[in-house]
């Protein structure tokens, strides 16, 4: 008893050093500017306009500098043979994504490389553009454009994309109605897949791609018979998708 210490009457008994530390851990703090504009710059619409934004610049770009000549002129000129065919490739993609017509970048491909190296350098940058749009529609656009898909006809397209994604993006890329961009971008707001919209983009675009590519490489032979086979082909993949939108016309009408 002569060991305790002595506390006056009124003290506060002493609170143990562990639970004042969870007692400051539970004070609710304020948040702060930086979160709050980190939220602002996250949001669905801010990541949107930042998407708009950029595909305007692309745009504008083009219109200024038009690369697609540099392509058909045989930029870059230092470069040649399997070199030059990937970084056309590259550049190919890149176009795309800025909405320079395929067709024409398909007869350029054919024109600096010929038939065979040509188509891959062109494939190769279908597939390289679609993956860019693709991931920057997913990333920037979806969670903005998900919530405005009401409607019957726009539901049954969602759920079309969404749920048969590898046949649907066959079909549109069979179908050369459907604009390259426009494809990429409907598919990167629904549900889809990365593995069925990619190989679906690379299969489903051989056809045309190959006819434009080698009308380009046998351009100086108009009538010659690969050029007048290529021209012809070109109207089958027209043909295929008009088919395969007319069988699926009542699922994208809701029935």
């Amino acid at each position: 008893m002569l060991d305790a210490p002595l506390r006056s009457e009124g003290t506060a008994p002493a609170v143990p050093r562990a639970a004042a530390t969870e007692l400051a851990v539970v004070v609710p703090v304020p948040r702060g500017l930086g979160a709050r504009c980190t939220g602002v710059l996250l949001s669905p619409w801010t990541r949107l306009s930042l998407l708009v934004a950029l595909l305007a610049a692309a745009a504008g770009c083009v219109l200024l500098f038009e690369p697609q000549r540099l392509l058909a002129g045989g930029w870059p000129p230092q470069l040649g043979g399997v070199t030059a065919a990937v970084v056309f490739a590259v550049a190919y993609g890149l176009c795309t994504v800025a909405f320079v017509p395929r067709p024409l970048l398909n007869l350029a491909a054919g024109a600096l490389f010929g038939s065979q190296l040509g188509l891959g350098a062109a494939l190769a940058g279908t597939v390289i553009g679609a993956g860019v749009a693709f991931g920057l529609g997913r990333l920037l656009g979806q969670d903005a454009l998900r919530p405005l898909l009401r409607g019957r006809l726009l539901t049954a397209a969602d759920g079309q994309l969404s749920r048969h994604g590898f046949r649907s993006m066959m079909a549109a890329r069979l179908f050369p109605g459907v604009p390259f961009w426009a494809a990429n971008y409907c598919a990167a707001v629904s549900r889809m897949g990365w593995t069925p919209f990619l190989v679906a983009t690379a299969l489903g675009s051989i056809p045309n791609t190959a006819a434009y590519v080698v009308a380009g490489a046998r351009a100086s032979a108009p009538t010659s018979p690969a050029f007048l086979i290529a021209m012809a082909a070109i109207a089958v993949p027209a043909l295929v998708g008009t088919v395969v939108a007319w069988r699926k016309r009542h699922q994208l009408r809701g029935r």
